[in-house]
């Protein structure tokens, strides 16, 4: 992640509260620790989760992802019998529940396969337990809402019947968790990803904001390598890969913007 000088002040308070949290009263100590002391990696792997962004919650960008299971995993479904999905950055697990309910409504949940991954130990735990506050239901769907064209349920009845509901929170049904196979993961860990295998679709989503150009291109090269021949990522509304001249070319498809290999 990358940090500009704008973000000093934020950059500050992140580092200063979670040094003063690990018993450290001098950042100059905090520092040696991390770089010097063999005991540091867990303390590292809590620095990350304070200075990453978290933000998220159900059904965000909700035309893009519905475009992404309508355009790219029902047809690799019907195609291959089976469609293999990574949501990369994933935080604490509402993007690919949101998508598991999208393949619900699609009825082709129970053919697809799901990873989710995340740098933040703390936030794969979170995900793993599924339960969540009203921040991250702000946006769900009503169960009135009728199903999409040429589908058989309606999203808000599924996701009625996913989220079990006590006043402003929710707990993901335990069936839903079992759809997703989640994985600790920092999207510059090039066996890790290898390891992975291919997907036909791979969702990352308002991640490449936090990264420096340089560090754009090396995670682009690792979500290319990790597509399958006629898969697709599928980044932030408001993200753009064109300027970076990739090995991905842009596609327009029902309002969503997907890249697929063959770019410059």
């Amino acid at each position: 992640m990358h940090y500009g000088p704008e973000d000093a002040a934020l950059f500050s308070d992140k580092l200063v509260g979670r040094a003063r949290e690990a018993g450290f009263d001098r950042l100059l100590e905090y520092y040696y620790f991390l770089r010097y002391d063999p005991g540091a990696e867990p303390e590292l792997e809590a620095l990350a989760d304070a200075l990453v962004v978290g933000e998220t919650y159900f059904f965000r960008e909700l035309v893009p992802t519905r475009a992404a299971v309508e355009q790219v995993l029902v047809p690799a479904v019907q195609k291959n019998g089976r469609a293999r999905v990574w949501s990369a950055a994933c935080a604490t697990g509402e993007e690919p529940l949101s998508l598991a309910m999208l393949l619900r409504e699609a009825n082709i949940l129970d053919r697809t396969e799901i990873v989710a991954s995340d740098v933040s130990a703390r936030a794969i735990a979170r995900a793993r337990e599924g339960n969540y506050t009203a921040r991250s239901l702000r946006a769900l769907p009503s169960a009135s809402v009728a199903p999409a064209p040429g589908w058989t349920s309606s999203l808000g009845g599924i996701a009625e019947a996913s989220l079990d509901r006590e006043g402003s929170r929710a707990q993901a049904a335990r069936k839903l968790l079992a759809s997703v196979d989640y994985r600790q993961l920092n999207l510059l860990d090039h066996e890790g990803i290898t390891a992975l295998g291919s997907f036909d679709l791979i969702l990352c989503r308002n991640v490449l904001i936090y990264f420096a150009d340089a560090t754009v291109l090396r995670v682009i090269a690792e979500l290319a390598g990790a597509l399958a021949p006629e898969g697709r990522l599928l980044i932030g509304a408001s993200e753009s890969l064109l300027r970076f001249g990739t090995v991905l070319r842009c596609e327009e498809r029902s309002g969503a913007f997907f890249y697929a290999r063959g770019g410059g």
